[in-house]
């Protein structure tokens, strides 16, 4: 089985556009649904959930059987893979606080059971997808039973979370009310599991189809247009809303299909640093809440002790920080864990 380098382009891409679009709305405080960037900051995630269950299936579904040992298995190693980073941001974001923390809250997010019960009590800013995430990992195996069970029920499924997908998008979310006051609903697992499904079924159904990269590009043109062109404007609950919400889907899985099944060589001053950026883009996703506080605690620090520092220097001098740091994150610590998950 060969490393879908392609997926780690797009992952490390998304990673990047969420970083910068969260660095973007701290230093203006808003940034609207017609901004590129107020798109890339939604659907950002929606794309790291699309292509985590496209390669879990990629991965799984040749060699995993869902028995007790291979589920065990599993979640081993999807702990060693989550949690020490996911421990160490939430610390850290509680240290930074300056605020005790709720207990019952800090052993949710510890546990990550936060997903499954207060999927918004988290500690750090990007953290509620990682409950989601660990939410569906809960039912991956599932995934692969019923996969290797019947077809007919895996569309069954299909449906049923789609229909799930539709209840939030034109019932549960009120387009008249900002995203920001309605958040909990949001980030509620069953408002995203269609997407990770999704990605999952992407794997399922054209796992062994040959797409050629003249429709490759059309499919990726076609989900780059709308995603860019598509007239969603104001408040960023009209992408996730109504008619929106199904074009904006649509684009991530046009966009995600599109580079799963691409087969350009790029050369090495493309692949290189974006094969690393993919591989980091855990670490980007999390650091960079923490690194953006720490830039302008340092930064405060001096302007008030040292020498004045301008404020614009904090927003490329935490891109900088943040790229690096996660970079050295992967390579010493990340790695660690998961060499250690292979050991046991």
């Amino acid at each position: 089985m060969h490393r879908l380098y392609n997926l780690d382009y797009l992952r490390g891409i998304a990673a990047f556009g969420i970083m910068i679009y969260h660095y973007l709305l701290w230093t203006w405080d808003k940034i609207p649904a017609e901004r590129f960037m107020g798109r890339v900051g939604v659907y950002g995630v929606s794309i790291f959930y699309v292509l985590s269950g496209l390669t879990l299936f990629y991965v799984y579904h040749e060699k995993m059987r869902p028995t007790t040992h291979e589920v065990l298995g599993f979640i081993k190693k999807r702990i060693y893979r989550i949690f020490p980073l996911l421990w160490l941001v939430t610390i850290s974001a509680i240290v930074l606080s300056r605020k005790t923390p709720d207990i019952s809250h800090l052993l949710l997010n510890l546990t990550g059971l936060f997903g499954f019960v207060k999927w918004d009590t988290y500690f750090s800013s990007g953290v509620w997808s990682i409950g989601n995430e660990l939410v569906f990992y809960a039912f991956f195996p599932f995934f692969i039973w019923i996969s290797n069970k019947s077809k007919s029920l895996l569309f069954a499924l299909f449906i049923l979370l789609f229909f799930i997908y539709l209840y939030f998008a034109f019932v549960v979310i009120d387009p008249d009310v900002n995203l920001s006051d309605q958040w909990r609903n949001y980030v509620n697992p069953l408002n995203q599991v269609f997407l990770f499904f999704g990605g999952f079924l992407m794997g399922v159904v054209f796992k062994d189809t040959k797409v050629g990269n003249v429709m490759v590009m059309i499919l990726l043109a076609v989900g780059f247009g709308l995603f860019v062109f598509s007239p969603a404007s104001g408040d960023t609950v009209n992408l996730v809303t109504g008619l929106y919400r199904l074009i904006f889907t649509f684009c991530c899985f046009c966009i995600c299909f599109g580079f799963y099944k691409l087969s350009i060589q790029f050369p090495k001053i493309i692949h290189k640093p974006l094969t690393l950026l993919g591989e980091a883009s855990y670490s980007v996703y999390l650091l960079h809440p923490l690194i953006w506080t720490l830039t302008g605690v340092v930064l405060g620090l001096m302007s008030k002790h040292v020498i004045g520092v301008p404020t614009w220097i904090k927003f490329p001098l935490s891109v900088t920080i943040t790229l690096i740091t996660s970079y050295f994150m992967y390579e010493y610590f990340e790695k660690f864990f998961i060499r250690l998950a292979k050991k046991k």
